[in-house]
């Protein structure tokens, strides 16, 4: 199921007060994916650091990547990542 609130807020945009949105690449996305979504969207490959809480990561915190941008468009990226994924696995 699809996350109705794709990003989290980051950061002001620079010198526009502007608030932009991050949505994390979860590990395994094929390095292919995330450059045509560079390429094809407005935002921004970031490093973040996040704690995971699943398999034997109980409270772990990692450097993730993640999306950033502005929220339409962060939203975009979800909608397209999600459907190149599933084009990637084969349904």
């Amino acid at each position: 199921m699809k996350n109705p609130n794709p990003g989290t807020p980051s950061q002001e945009g620079p010198g526009q007060g502007e608030q932009l949105f991050d949505l994390l690449v979860p590990p395994g996305v094929p390095r292919s994916i995330i450059a045509d979504i560079i390429r094809k969207f407005d935002v921004q490959l970031v490093e973040r650091k996040q704690r995971l809480y699943f398999a034997n990561m109980d409270g772990d915190e990692r450097e993730l990547l993640a999306f950033r941008g502005k929220k339409e468009v962060v939203e975009q990226v979800q909608d397209y990542l999600y459907e190149e994924l599933k084009k990637f696995i084969g349904d």
